[in-house]
């Protein structure tokens, strides 16, 4: 089924419902504001955030860790899926490893990593193992549902392998890899601020997120909250964008 559009009404619905309560909340206790900050206070903080060169240094080392992840994953997760579609003894050695990483709980890895690696390192490590599952079933998939009649013709036809890559096994993969890119963008942003959040790694957002919480500053959390959606966002439509353009080269 496909997924509905986000409505400028209905964000404006549920930013009148976040303000409606923040507000009931503030009037039913002497505090009621630590408890849910409303979107203007929000506003108003991420705003005076985002004028500050803490701010935007904060992001980048997220994003730059988190994002640096996802590629790194890509590209690790592609190159297997290639070698387990050709030798099965590869697939059947990496099967186990990707069930673990699918069901194991992030927060578990997170502590193990934080055994072998440093805070630095956290962000892109979990990133990396959160989004390789989803891109290696998905490529592995993209593989097998390439036209096996289009590949013996070109076996027969001594058809170069790029244009065999380029004709056949691309327009195969890239709508799989596509559908998983998706998922696995949302998935390391999460799993990364998580890591963030734990280990603590300076200037981070997930450290601003961690002391907004500790210092009760809801208008800091849910403006950093904001930040992560945002970027989050931002980044999904950019790649995607991009893979869209290729699909459409490759469709030629």
């Amino acid at each position: 089924m496909k997924q509905h559009p986000i409505r400028p009404w209905a964000v404006l619905f549920w930013l009148l419902a976040w303000q409606g309560a923040a507000m009931a909340l503030a009037a039913a206790f002497p505090h009621g504001e630590l408890l849910l900050a409303s979107p203007v206070s929000a506003l108003v903080r991420l705003v005076s955030l985002v004028g500050t060169g803490a701010f935007w240094a904060a992001v980048g080392r997220s994003a730059a860790a988190i994002l640096g992840g996802f590629v790194l994953s890509c590209v690790l997760a592609i190159a297997l899926a290639a070698l387990s579609a050709r030798f099965r003894a590869v697939g059947e050695l990496l099967a186990p490893l990707v069930a673990a990483v699918k069901a194991v709980p992030v927060v578990s890895f997170i502590i193990l990593a934080l055994v072998w690696l440093d805070s630095d390192s956290l962000a892109l490590f979990i990133s990396a193992l959160m989004v390789f599952p989803p891109i290696y079933l998905n490529v592995l998939a993209g593989i097998g549902a390439a036209d096996r009649q289009l590949l013996e013709m070109a076996r027969v036809f001594r058809v170069p392998f790029r244009r065999q890559l380029w004709g056949i096994w691309l327009p195969a993969v890239l709508p799989y890899f596509r559908s998983a890119a998706s998922l696995a963008l949302g998935l390391c942003w999460k799993a990364g601020v998580a890591a963030e959040v734990i280990g603590l790694p300076a200037g981070t957002v997930g450290e601003r997120l961690y002391t907004a919480k500790v210092y009760f500053q809801t208008p800091d959390l849910f403006a950093w909250t904001a930040v992560i959606v945002a970027v989050s966002v931002a980044f999904e439509h950019l790649f995607l964008a991009a893979v869209d353009a290729l699909v459409r080269k490759v469709g030629r």
